[in-house]
């Protein structure tokens, strides 16, 4: 692998640990809102959950495609 395409390759796995730090506050907003909703007797999961939930699951497909394998992660 030539320098330019293992400065690429080191590029994009800080990326993809960038977007892992980013599920990570998304999964920690999402269990936030269910909290909440909690604490105020609601018996519905909250919208504003399932839109983060979706977004962090979109975000960790990402990191999938962008690592390859979980082995190279």
């Amino acid at each position: 692998m030539s320098d330019e395409s293992l400065e690429h390759r080191e590029r994009v796995l800080d990326i993809a640990a960038e977007l892992r730090r980013i599920s990570e506050a998304l999964n920690d907003a999402a269990m936030s809102v269910l909290s909440g909703a909690i604490a105020d007797g609601s018996g519905e999961r909250p919208e504003l959950e399932r839109r983060i939930s979706r977004a962090r699951r979109t975000v960790d497909r990402a990191v999938a495609q962008l690592v390859g394998s979980p082995d190279e992660a």
